[in-house]
């Protein structure tokens, strides 16, 4: 009698699960049940629906989400086409393409925290760049992309072309200069993968990042013009139009992390409805944050999705989460829902 009731049960949970999806996802509609690990569903589904009603989405990434190793997976997510624009730092932007061509020669310190001020000088005597428990390596790594990104800028100077940071990236990316430096599988790079489908990219202050400091560097000598490379504004107003072409289904946000990768973008909205007084744009359609921010410190960050209300970003009735834990945790499961793994 006990074998039966738990073969029911059993049958009755099975039943509860997606169909079609894979044992990760299954896994995660099975046990994460409460508080974030709850959330962390409800959100893959609410970004699932989206889709299946035919909205676009935004994948915004701050941090170091390049150099955590995103791209194994967000590069098939882009390849699904489970993401129709993306913003990010321009750390994310390059970083992406360093463990492309320098992955051997990354180093991982596990112990981290217990490096001293010598032991980080050290570091950096060696050409590594410590970022938490990963560094990178400063001549396979930034000075590589320096020597072939330099020739594309110049390039276009020369021949009287401007471009956005990211656009330049993808030149140098599909040009196949990069190959012989090739350190892992292709498909796990996402800018790559964005690259193949000119997947368009926000970039807000790439100049915060080593090939914009690089790039400031031949200003700074003559040797490039500031206006060779477009600027935040030219972002802005591109983004303006996208968003204006493409809303007719709505459009979701998805931010991973938190800082201008997700407050740049988002504004789009009030300034299309508020400030050029196009009082027919409609709000964002979905919105999920993945964060470790406290609401109380008075940042954007760790600011609840209602405020956003206030800032005329979400309506009321927008579909709006929150997950408060890592994003190197939670941003793969919820990828790997979407993408029925």
């Amino acid at each position: 009698m006990i074998l039966i009731i738990k073969q029911v049960y059993q049958t009755t949970q099975n039943s509860k699960m997606t169909k079609n999806k894979g044992a990760i996802s299954n896994f995660i509609e099975k046990y994460y049940l409460h508080f974030n690990a709850a959330a962390l569903v409800d959100a893959a589904k609410g970004y699932e629906d989206q889709l299946n009603q035919g909205a676009k989405m935004l994948v915004s990434l701050a941090g170091a989400m390049s150099t955590a190793e995103i791209g194994k997976i967000f590069a098939e997510v882009i390849r699904q086409d489970k993401v129709q624009i993306i913003s990010c730092t321009g750390a994310n932007l390059e970083e992406d393409i360093m463990n492309l061509v320098a992955h051997s020669h990354y180093k991982r310190v596990p112990n981290y925290r217990d490096l001293t001020p010598q032991d980080e000088w050290d570091l950096l005597e060696k050409g590594l760049n410590r970022v938490t428990d990963t560094c990178i390596p400063e001549e396979e790594a930034f000075r590589r992309l320096q020597e072939h990104i330099f020739k594309i800028w110049k390039d276009a100077e020369a021949a009287g072309e401007r471009y956005l940071p990211h656009e330049f990236m993808y030149k140098m990316l599909l040009s196949g200069v990069l190959e012989e430096h090739y350190e892992i599988d292709i498909k796990d790079s996402w800018m790559y993968a964005a690259a193949e489908k000119n997947l368009p990219i926000i970039c807000p202050g790439w100049e915060d990042s080593t090939m914009g400091n690089i790039f400031a560097s031949y200003v700074l000598k003559g040797e490039l013009k500031a206006s060779t490379m477009k600027s935040g504004i030219e972002y802005m107003t591109f983004l303006a139009d996208w968003y204006t072409q493409n809303s007719q289904n709505g459009i979701g946000f998805f931010q991973i992390g938190g800082g201008i990768a997700g407050d740049f973008p988002i504004c789009v909205v009030p300034m299309l409805y508020q400030d050029m007084e196009r009082t027919d744009t409609p709000f964002w359609s979905y919105f999920c944050q993945i964060s470790d921010s406290t609401t109380s410190y008075g940042s954007y960050s760790g600011a609840v999705p209602n405020e956003k209300i206030t800032w005329g970003k979400l309506d009321i009735n927008t579909p709006k989460f929150i997950i408060e834990s890592d994003a190197t945790i939670v941003a793969p499961l919820i990828f790997a829902y979407l993408l029925d793994y």
